[in-house]
């Protein structure tokens, strides 16, 4: 079974930045993975925001974060990462590291950010 885990949130002011981690619990990523970052605020439907190949690093950023982030991963550290900029409480959302191996869906408990005004 694969395991994502992610972690770093936490409460922050508006305007703050934040660096969102994503690991495999007890393994490692591979290379055909494909890691996505979804985040799902109060009363409202999930919602994409990008994704990256762990092997060739190919980057695709949604628009519900495009310009306010920058997703990459780090093969020493066996992480992805979500890094967020300019944070507003419309950002105040469960956050959730998902992995795609093999045409199955891995997910996280996902991580809470609190956007305080």
């Amino acid at each position: 079974q694969v395991q994502p885990a992610e972690s770093g949130g936490g409460v922050v002011q508006a305007g703050d930045s934040l660096t969102l981690s994503c690991s495999v619990s007890g393994g490692t990523f591979v290379g055909d993975d494909m890691v996505a970052w979804y985040r799902q605020a109060p009363g409202k439907e999930r919602e994409v925001i990008g994704t990256i190949t762990w092997d060739a690093g190919s980057r695709h950023y949604a628009d519900s974060m495009r310009g306010r982030c920058t997703i990459y991963r780090n093969y020493h550290e066996n992480r992805a990462w979500l890094h967020m900029n300019g944070l507003t409480p419309e950002d105040t959302a469960i956050y959730y590291c998902n992995i795609q191996r093999d045409a199955v869906m891995y997910w996280g408990q996902g991580t809470q950010v609190t956007v305080s005004s």
